[in-house]
């Protein structure tokens, strides 16, 4: 928990420290049995077919094998806990910038904090990443509109089959999947598909804030954060 704290290195440290462990305290590892869930992947190929309800689950998470949970459906597992605190260390895959995501992540994280630039509460990943929703995609059902070489502006947060997704301040049940029309499988927060900027290069960035007055900083229930 400390070492992970102390990685938080922008401007805004002491203050995203702050929130992110006041939001670990709030469902600590002790009772992660009642804090995480499986999740199944919704269809964001076919405008027609809604996403699958979240199922929640009353036992403790466990990773599931890719290509379980039906044709193409894999359940997700969403742990109301850092990567950290369960034994992981380094970022399970994910990149930064405009870094090309080569394979899936084994796991992701998403923590809310606030910082100087936007005193709101918004999500990073563990490389402290700012994440991004888009006015165009929508979040009933979850569904991308982000393709091709919009996905290469705005690289999607993409997790591998099976996969867990790590929380801090942010409640498991806004957490959520949906499967891209490239076949990937993009993590969702209150419905709304989740992205990070190529324009941002590392810790604290937020240069894709408003970008074209449809993208902006995503908060920890999928709400536009914005001052």
């Amino acid at each position: 928990m400390t070492s992970f704290l102390s990685g938080l290195l922008s401007s805004g440290a002491a203050k995203r420290r702050a929130t992110v462990a006041a939001a670990l305290a709030v469902c600590g590892v002790a009772s992660l049995t009642a804090c995480g869930k499986t999740i199944q992947i919704g269809d964001s190929k076919d405008p027609s077919t809604p996403a699958a309800a979240p199922a929640t689950s009353s036992a403790a998470p466990t990773t599931a094998a890719p290509g379980q949970g039906g044709a193409g459906n894999s359940a997700l597992q969403v742990v109301d806990s850092t990567a950290q605190d369960a034994g992981l260390n380094g970022t399970g895959g994910t990149v930064v910038g405009a870094a090309v995501q080569e394979a899936p992540p084994k796991w992701v994280q998403l923590s809310a904090v606030t910082a100087p630039q936007l005193p709101v509460a918004h999500l990073i990943n563990v490389n402290q990443a700012a994440l991004y929703r888009f006015d165009g995609d929508t979040a009933g059902p979850s569904r991308s509109n982000c393709n091709d070489t919009c996905a290469v502006k705005w690289p999607p947060v993409i997790i591998e089959e099976g996969g867990n997704v790590y929380l801090a301040g942010v409640n498991p049940k806004e957490v959520g999947a949906v499967r891209r029309q490239d076949g990937q499988v993009q993590v969702t927060v209150g419905g709304w598909p989740v992205y990070r900027f190529s324009g941002d290069a590392g810790a604290g960035d937020l240069n894709g804030q408003g970008v074209d007055g449809k993208w902006f900083a995503v908060g920890p229930t999928g709400q536009k954060a914005v001052r």
